[in-house]
Protein backbone atom coordinates (compact mmCIF):
# COMPACT_ATOMS: atom_id res chain seq x y z
CA UNK A 1 0.00 0.00 0.00
CA UNK A 2 1.00 3.48 -0.62
CA UNK A 3 0.28 6.86 0.42
CA UNK A 4 0.01 10.46 -1.18
CA UNK A 5 0.34 13.44 1.09
CA UNK A 6 -2.59 15.92 0.78
CA UNK A 7 -3.09 15.21 -3.05
CA UNK A 8 -4.75 11.72 -4.86
CA UNK A 9 -1.61 9.87 -6.43
CA UNK A 10 -1.09 10.80 -9.95
CA UNK A 11 -2.68 7.82 -12.43
CA UNK A 12 0.18 5.21 -13.30
CA UNK A 13 0.30 6.16 -16.84
CA UNK A 14 0.52 10.16 -16.09
CA UNK A 15 3.46 9.57 -13.65
CA UNK A 16 5.42 7.73 -15.94
CA UNK A 17 4.91 10.19 -18.61
CA UNK A 18 5.40 12.93 -15.97
CA UNK A 19 8.50 11.41 -14.81
CA UNK A 20 10.07 10.67 -17.68
CA UNK A 21 9.82 14.15 -18.37
CA UNK A 22 11.22 15.53 -15.62
CA UNK A 23 14.20 12.88 -15.30
CA UNK A 24 15.56 14.57 -18.71
CA UNK A 25 15.47 17.51 -17.39
CA UNK A 26 17.21 16.35 -14.48
CA UNK A 27 19.58 14.60 -16.55
CA UNK A 28 20.44 18.04 -18.32
CA UNK A 29 20.69 19.89 -14.60
CA UNK A 30 23.44 17.24 -13.42
CA UNK A 31 25.37 17.36 -16.83
CA UNK A 32 25.52 21.23 -16.87
CA UNK A 33 26.41 20.99 -13.14
CA UNK A 34 29.06 18.09 -13.84
CA UNK A 35 30.56 20.80 -16.35
CA UNK A 36 31.98 22.51 -13.85
CA UNK A 37 31.84 20.91 -10.28
CA UNK A 38 34.14 17.96 -10.30
CA UNK A 39 34.45 15.13 -8.17
CA UNK A 40 31.87 15.75 -5.74
CA UNK A 41 28.81 13.74 -6.89
CA UNK A 42 27.43 13.04 -3.66
CA UNK A 43 27.64 17.08 -2.42
CA UNK A 44 25.82 17.87 -5.84
CA UNK A 45 23.12 15.28 -5.16
CA UNK A 46 22.14 15.72 -1.87
CA UNK A 47 22.36 20.04 -2.83
CA UNK A 48 20.28 18.85 -6.17
CA UNK A 49 17.88 16.82 -3.86
CA UNK A 50 17.24 19.41 -1.37
CA UNK A 51 16.39 22.03 -4.28
CA UNK A 52 13.97 19.35 -5.74
CA UNK A 53 12.29 19.52 -2.71
CA UNK A 54 11.48 22.56 -1.97
CA UNK A 55 14.06 23.27 1.01
CA UNK A 56 17.17 25.03 2.10
CA UNK A 57 20.80 23.44 2.40
CA UNK A 58 23.19 24.21 4.77
CA UNK A 59 26.85 23.45 2.79
CA UNK A 60 29.35 22.74 5.78
CA UNK A 61 33.15 22.37 4.86
CA UNK A 62 36.60 23.97 4.75
CA UNK A 63 37.32 26.80 2.35
CA UNK A 64 38.24 26.22 -1.33
CA UNK A 65 35.86 23.22 -1.55
CA UNK A 66 33.95 25.19 -3.76
CA UNK A 67 30.77 25.63 -1.96
CA UNK A 68 30.38 28.86 -3.30
CA UNK A 69 31.28 27.70 -7.04
CA UNK A 70 28.18 24.99 -6.67
CA UNK A 71 25.76 27.59 -5.60
CA UNK A 72 26.44 29.85 -8.28
CA UNK A 73 26.75 27.19 -11.20
CA UNK A 74 22.96 25.83 -9.57
CA UNK A 75 21.93 29.41 -10.39
CA UNK A 76 22.58 29.74 -13.53
CA UNK A 77 21.87 25.73 -14.74
CA UNK A 78 18.34 25.96 -12.93
CA UNK A 79 17.60 29.85 -13.92
CA UNK A 80 16.92 31.25 -10.86
CA UNK A 81 17.60 34.59 -10.28
CA UNK A 82 20.33 34.12 -7.60
CA UNK A 83 21.80 36.67 -4.60
CA UNK A 84 24.71 36.36 -2.64
CA UNK A 85 24.92 37.91 1.35
CA UNK A 86 28.24 37.76 2.73
CA UNK A 87 27.72 36.95 6.04
CA UNK A 88 30.10 39.47 8.58
CA UNK A 89 29.36 40.58 12.53
CA UNK A 90 28.26 44.35 11.76
CA UNK A 91 25.55 42.73 9.31
CA UNK A 92 22.46 44.30 10.46
CA UNK A 93 18.92 42.37 9.19
CA UNK A 94 17.42 46.08 6.66
CA UNK A 95 20.94 44.82 4.66
CA UNK A 96 19.21 41.14 4.26
CA UNK A 97 15.60 42.06 3.60
CA UNK A 98 15.34 45.94 2.89
CA UNK A 99 14.30 48.98 4.17
CA UNK A 100 11.47 52.08 3.77
CA UNK A 101 13.12 55.44 2.55
CA UNK A 102 11.07 58.65 2.70
CA UNK A 103 10.80 59.98 -0.72
CA UNK A 104 9.34 63.02 -1.63
CA UNK A 105 8.13 63.84 -5.27
CA UNK A 106 7.58 66.38 -7.76
CA UNK A 107 4.43 68.16 -5.50
CA UNK A 108 6.42 68.18 -2.47
CA UNK A 109 4.36 65.27 -1.13
CA UNK A 110 6.29 62.97 0.96
CA UNK A 111 6.03 59.07 1.67
CA UNK A 112 7.59 56.03 2.56
CA UNK A 113 8.94 53.16 -0.34
CA UNK A 114 10.48 50.11 0.41
CA UNK A 115 13.60 48.88 -1.06
CA UNK A 116 13.92 45.43 -1.41
CA UNK A 117 17.28 43.74 0.17
CA UNK A 118 18.53 40.79 -1.58
CA UNK A 119 17.09 38.26 -0.14
CA UNK A 120 14.32 38.80 -3.04
CA UNK A 121 16.07 36.62 -4.61
CA UNK A 122 14.80 33.24 -5.93
CA UNK A 123 18.65 31.35 -4.90
CA UNK A 124 20.11 33.21 -2.15
CA UNK A 125 23.80 32.37 -1.09
CA UNK A 126 24.28 32.99 2.30
CA UNK A 127 28.18 33.00 2.45
CA UNK A 128 29.33 32.37 6.05
CA UNK A 129 26.53 32.55 7.87
CA UNK A 130 27.62 31.95 10.83
CA UNK A 131 29.89 35.07 11.20
CA UNK A 132 25.86 37.28 11.86
CA UNK A 133 24.50 38.42 14.61
CA UNK A 134 21.91 36.39 16.35
CA UNK A 135 19.79 39.45 15.60
CA UNK A 136 20.81 39.06 11.86
CA UNK A 137 20.56 35.31 11.21
CA UNK A 138 17.33 35.65 12.80
CA UNK A 139 16.05 37.80 10.02
CA UNK A 140 16.11 34.63 7.52
CA UNK A 141 13.57 33.03 9.85
CA UNK A 142 10.66 33.83 8.63
CA UNK A 143 11.57 34.00 5.04
CA UNK A 144 12.81 30.52 5.15
CA UNK A 145 9.31 29.14 6.61
CA UNK A 146 6.68 31.47 5.16
CA UNK A 147 8.23 32.86 2.31
CA UNK A 148 7.84 36.72 3.03
CA UNK A 149 8.99 39.28 5.06
CA UNK A 150 7.53 41.95 7.41
CA UNK A 151 8.62 45.41 6.92
CA UNK A 152 6.81 48.17 8.95
CA UNK A 153 3.96 46.19 9.52
CA UNK A 154 3.71 45.32 5.39
CA UNK A 155 3.91 42.01 4.44
CA UNK A 156 5.86 41.40 1.08
CA UNK A 157 5.82 38.02 -0.35
CA UNK A 158 9.67 36.12 -1.78
CA UNK A 159 9.81 35.27 -5.29
CA UNK A 160 8.84 31.71 -6.35
CA UNK A 161 10.54 29.10 -6.00
CA UNK A 162 12.82 30.00 -3.09
CA UNK A 163 16.21 28.69 -1.66
CA UNK A 164 18.70 29.69 0.79
CA UNK A 165 21.60 27.98 0.38
CA UNK A 166 24.25 28.51 3.10
CA UNK A 167 27.58 27.97 3.84
CA UNK A 168 29.53 27.39 6.64
CA UNK A 169 33.41 27.06 7.66
CA UNK A 170 33.33 24.19 10.53
CA UNK A 171 36.60 24.95 11.59
CA UNK A 172 37.40 28.92 12.41
CA UNK A 173 35.24 29.45 15.24
CA UNK A 174 36.84 32.60 16.32
CA UNK A 175 34.32 35.49 15.76
CA UNK A 176 31.05 33.33 15.24
CA UNK A 177 28.07 32.96 16.31
CA UNK A 178 27.02 29.58 16.35
CA UNK A 179 23.02 28.99 14.37
CA UNK A 180 20.13 28.94 17.26
CA UNK A 181 18.32 25.30 16.55
CA UNK A 182 15.20 27.09 15.42
CA UNK A 183 17.30 28.06 12.43
CA UNK A 184 19.14 25.26 11.87
CA UNK A 185 15.38 23.11 11.74
CA UNK A 186 14.71 24.86 8.82
CA UNK A 187 17.23 23.48 6.82
CA UNK A 188 16.04 20.44 5.25
CA UNK A 189 19.50 19.09 5.36
CA UNK A 190 23.09 19.58 6.30
CA UNK A 191 25.31 18.94 3.83
CA UNK A 192 28.90 18.46 4.51
CA UNK A 193 31.58 18.64 2.38
CA UNK A 194 35.06 16.71 2.53
CA UNK A 195 37.63 16.56 0.41
CA UNK A 196 38.14 15.28 -2.93
CA UNK A 197 39.16 12.35 -4.52
CA UNK A 198 42.95 12.08 -6.02
CA UNK A 199 41.68 11.85 -9.52
CA UNK A 200 39.24 14.73 -8.88
CA UNK A 201 41.69 17.19 -7.60
CA UNK A 202 44.06 16.75 -10.42
CA UNK A 203 41.26 17.39 -12.62
CA UNK A 204 40.71 20.67 -11.17
CA UNK A 205 43.93 21.33 -11.23
CA UNK A 206 44.19 20.40 -15.13
CA UNK A 207 40.97 22.38 -15.72
CA UNK A 208 40.94 25.24 -13.72
CA UNK A 209 44.66 26.71 -14.23
CA UNK A 210 44.47 27.20 -17.88
CA UNK A 211 43.38 30.33 -19.52
CA UNK A 212 39.58 29.36 -20.04
CA UNK A 213 37.51 27.85 -17.30
CA UNK A 214 34.46 25.75 -17.69
CA UNK A 215 31.14 27.81 -17.76
CA UNK A 216 27.55 26.28 -17.28
CA UNK A 217 24.70 27.37 -19.81
CA UNK A 218 21.02 27.51 -18.33
CA UNK A 219 18.77 24.32 -18.95
CA UNK A 220 16.03 24.44 -16.92
CA UNK A 221 13.60 27.86 -15.88
CA UNK A 222 12.28 28.55 -12.47
CA UNK A 223 8.77 27.77 -13.15
CA UNK A 224 9.71 24.40 -14.68
CA UNK A 225 11.34 23.33 -11.27
CA UNK A 226 8.29 24.29 -9.51
CA UNK A 227 6.40 21.74 -12.09
CA UNK A 228 9.11 19.16 -10.58
CA UNK A 229 8.69 19.93 -6.95
CA UNK A 230 5.26 19.81 -7.59
CA UNK A 231 5.26 16.51 -8.86
CA UNK A 232 7.45 15.27 -6.52
CA UNK A 233 5.06 16.18 -3.92
CA UNK A 234 2.41 13.86 -5.80
CA UNK A 235 4.82 10.85 -5.98
CA UNK A 236 3.27 7.81 -3.41
CA UNK A 237 5.01 6.47 -0.68
CA UNK A 238 5.26 3.22 0.03
CA UNK A 239 3.92 2.09 4.03
CA UNK A 240 6.98 0.15 3.98
CA UNK A 241 9.15 3.75 3.78
CA UNK A 242 6.84 5.25 6.38
CA UNK A 243 7.27 3.69 8.86
CA UNK A 244 11.21 3.52 8.21
CA UNK A 245 10.97 6.69 8.07
CA UNK A 246 8.97 7.36 11.83
CA UNK A 247 10.98 4.10 13.43
CA UNK A 248 14.38 6.25 12.55
CA UNK A 249 13.21 9.65 13.75
CA UNK A 250 11.61 8.36 16.66
CA UNK A 251 14.32 6.70 17.87
CA UNK A 252 16.71 9.58 17.58
CA UNK A 253 14.41 11.14 20.83
CA UNK A 254 15.21 10.64 24.09
CA UNK A 255 12.57 8.28 26.30
CA UNK A 256 12.16 5.98 23.31
CA UNK A 257 12.89 3.30 24.67
CA UNK A 258 16.36 2.83 23.32
CA UNK A 259 19.22 2.49 26.21
CA UNK A 260 21.77 4.10 23.64
CA UNK A 261 19.99 6.83 22.46
CA UNK A 262 18.88 7.48 26.23
CA UNK A 263 22.56 7.32 26.93
CA UNK A 264 23.72 9.67 23.92
CA UNK A 265 21.75 12.10 22.85
CA UNK A 266 20.61 15.12 24.71
CA UNK A 267 17.87 15.87 22.25
CA UNK A 268 16.49 14.62 19.35
CA UNK A 269 14.57 15.25 16.08
CA UNK A 270 11.00 16.69 15.88
CA UNK A 271 8.15 16.09 13.51
CA UNK A 272 9.92 18.66 10.92
CA UNK A 273 12.81 15.90 10.66
CA UNK A 274 10.07 13.18 9.29
CA UNK A 275 8.95 15.44 7.14
CA UNK A 276 12.29 16.26 5.29
CA UNK A 277 13.00 12.80 5.02
CA UNK A 278 9.37 11.95 2.91
CA UNK A 279 10.54 15.05 0.58
CA UNK A 280 13.86 14.27 0.30
CA UNK A 281 13.00 10.55 -0.12
CA UNK A 282 10.95 11.67 -2.91
CA UNK A 283 13.00 13.74 -5.00
CA UNK A 284 15.93 11.03 -4.59
CA UNK A 285 14.38 8.54 -6.12
CA UNK A 286 13.27 10.95 -8.92
CA UNK A 287 17.28 12.28 -8.95
CA UNK A 288 17.64 8.39 -9.49
CA UNK A 289 15.09 7.71 -11.80
CA UNK A 290 12.90 5.88 -9.64
CA UNK A 291 8.39 6.31 -9.08
CA UNK A 292 8.69 5.58 -5.45
CA UNK A 293 11.20 5.97 -2.45
CA UNK A 294 12.42 3.01 -1.04
CA UNK A 295 14.35 1.94 2.46
CA UNK A 296 17.52 2.61 0.80
CA UNK A 297 16.45 6.58 0.33
CA UNK A 298 15.79 6.77 4.19
CA UNK A 299 19.30 5.48 5.06
CA UNK A 300 21.12 7.55 3.02
CA UNK A 301 19.67 10.83 3.99
CA UNK A 302 19.07 10.06 7.43
CA UNK A 303 22.64 11.24 7.91
CA UNK A 304 22.10 14.94 6.12
CA UNK A 305 18.55 15.15 7.34
CA UNK A 306 19.20 14.30 11.32
CA UNK A 307 22.65 15.43 12.13
CA UNK A 308 21.43 19.25 12.64
CA UNK A 309 18.63 18.60 14.50
CA UNK A 310 20.56 16.49 17.22
CA UNK A 311 22.51 17.63 20.40
CA UNK A 312 24.76 14.94 22.23
CA UNK A 313 24.51 13.87 25.68
CA UNK A 314 27.71 14.95 28.17
CA UNK A 315 28.41 11.05 28.22
CA UNK A 316 28.38 10.57 24.40
CA UNK A 317 30.91 13.55 24.18
CA UNK A 318 33.05 12.18 26.91
CA UNK A 319 33.14 8.81 25.04
CA UNK A 320 34.56 10.47 21.88
CA UNK A 321 31.66 10.08 19.87
CA UNK A 322 29.72 11.95 16.64
CA UNK A 323 25.98 13.06 15.90
CA UNK A 324 26.93 10.51 12.48
CA UNK A 325 27.87 7.92 14.89
CA UNK A 326 24.77 7.74 16.47
CA UNK A 327 22.64 8.51 13.32
CA UNK A 328 24.71 5.84 11.30
CA UNK A 329 23.68 3.03 14.13
CA UNK A 330 19.93 4.35 13.97
CA UNK A 331 19.93 4.17 10.22
CA UNK A 332 20.98 0.86 10.26
CA UNK A 333 18.75 -0.55 12.67
CA UNK A 334 15.72 0.48 10.40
Amino acid sequence: MSIAIKEASLSPEEMVAQAEKALGDIGKVREGVGRVIFGQESVVERTLVAVLAGGHALLVGVPGLAKTKLVDTLGTVLGLNASRIQFTPDLMPSDIIGSEVMEQDETGKRGFRFIPGPIFAQLLMADEINRASPRTQSALLQSMQEYHVTVAGQRHDLPGPFHVLATQNPLEQEGTYPLPEAQLDRFLMQIDIHYPELEAERRILIETTGTHDAVAGNVLSGARLQEIQHLIRRMPVPESVVDAILKLVRSARPGSGDAETDRHVAWGPGPRASQALTLCARARALYDGRLAPSIDDVRALAEPVLQHRMALSFAARAEGMSVRDVVARLAKAI
